[in-house]
């Protein structure tokens, strides 16, 4: 019988994020580390769900209680849906956002409005204690601003424009953010999911 939901990351914000979309369903959620595993599978896959997958698959090989991952990143349309999947390694892991963010800026001088389309993709996965899996995407759409801007969220969200809001997505409240965002939507798709099973 499962007692957690044990999340392939050790993030703490979005473990936060999680625990307040899935803690109604009565399971504790804990990070991989908080629950003594250390190594991650290695995400080789070609779409952001078999990416989560992978690492879903890892950390279930392992235990018997429920497993979630997620997979997620930039899409930019007017450079072939560039960084995709490889978002967290683009121009090296260790390269710090605000030097991605502004290569990004610099690759689309120039480029009207109408072509600076991009969204933000989710995958999570969840693996079942009988092995299931369960698999929901969640997509965010905006453009690419002109410059670096916001003190909220990460990673790209100070280039990601939300014409609707008219700012980025650095600079919705994170309460707001959560309400719209990929990552958001796809753990609310999963909740709906999990509401279903019997634990």
């Amino acid at each position: 019988m499962a007692k957690r939901i044990i999340v392939a990351s050790g993030n703490e914000g979005k473990i936060r994020e999680i625990r307040e979309i899935l803690g109604s369903l009565g399971l504790a959620v804990v990070s991989m580390k908080d629950a003594g595993f250390t190594s991650q599978a290695e995400e080789t896959g070609t779409t952001f769900e078999e990416n989560a997958l992978m690492k879903a698959r890892g950390l279930a090989e392992k235990t018997d209680d429920l497993v979630l991952a997620d997979d997620s990143g930039l899409e930019i349309d007017y450079l072939g849906k560039e960084p995709g999947i490889y978002s967290a390694r683009y121009m090296g892991r260790d390269t710090s956002y605000d030097v991605k963010n502004q290569n990004l800026i610099d690759r689309l001088e120039g480029v009207p409005e109408e072509k600076r389309t991009a969204r933000f993709v989710c995958a999570v996965a969840v693996i079942l204690p009988d092995k299931r899996e369960l698999v929901t995407r969640g997509v965010m759409e905006g453009r690419i601003g002109h410059e670096i801007i916001g003190e909220n969220g990460f990673g790209y969200d100070p280039i990601f424009y939300l014409p609707e809001y008219g700012m980025t997505s650095a600079q919705i409240p994170p309460e707001e953010k959560n309400r719209i965002s990929h990552r958001g939507k796809a753990l609310k798709q999963m909740f709906e999911l999990l509401k279903k099973e019997k634990f």
